[in-house]
């Protein structure tokens, strides 16, 4: 997994072994990807890598980050419930994501093109990073494993990327490591999802 942010645009994030090859998503979207730094840039954010990925800070908090699959490539919004969406541009990442939160795309133009709504979005997000607003806490109607408390205290980096979830993203492995009868099959579970919670994936996704 990369530590440094223009290996991400030229290599990829690592986390794969299309890592630093032709088929690479991150190096197929490049053009787009370009694109959508410049404009997180314009807008005046921090840029850092986290879970192999640019990710854009504000005030001390994260804003967006940026990803690139198979199909598309995307900005994705952190504290979405927040966000307003006026254009209706932003989508669900999955059946349990509580909130859109993302910009998919698919091509540099229709980034240029959806520039003036990426600057507003980011703005209004930058906002309420400075005033320190944050969606109010939904309660957890699901059980929560003991097993994967004492996974994410003994692994702080693990705890913090599954902090930076999504809810339903949470919500997914708290949903598949409740279906696991044995205490065992359950570290064994968050074990093998490691690496999917540090990409900022869910249970189900690829």
């Amino acid at each position: 997994m990369i530590t440094e942010i223009e290996d991400f645009f030229t290599k990829g994030c690592g986390r794969c072994k299309r890592f630093d090859t032709p088929d690479c998503s991150a190096r197929i979207w490049s053009a787009g990807l370009d694109e959508l730094r410049r404009i997180c840039l314009a807008a005046g954010l921090e840029e850092t890598v986290k879970w192999g990925h640019p990710c854009y800070m504000h005030a001390g908090r994260n804003i967006v980050i940026i990803g690139a699959f198979r199909g598309d490539f995307r900005l994705t919004f952190f504290k979405a419930a927040l966000m307003k969406d006026p254009e209706g541009i932003l989508e669900r990442q999955g059946e349990n994501t509580q909130n859109p939160d993302m910009i998919c795309l698919t091509s540099a133009a229709e980034v240029i093109e959806k520039e003036p709504i990426i600057a507003a979005y980011l703005a209004e997000a930058m906002g309420y990073a400075e005033a320190g607003i944050v969606p109010p806490k939904v309660e957890r109607d699901i059980p929560w494993p003991d097993e994967l408390t004492e996974a994410l205290d003994a692994d702080p980096e693990l705890a913090e990327a599954f902090h930076a979830l999504t809810p339903g993203r949470q919500r997914s492995y708290l949903h598949n490591l409740n279906s696991a009868k044995a205490s065992a099959t359950r570290f064994n579970r968050i074990a093998k999802f490691r690496d999917k919670i540090m990409a900022g994936k869910g249970a189900l996704e690829r």
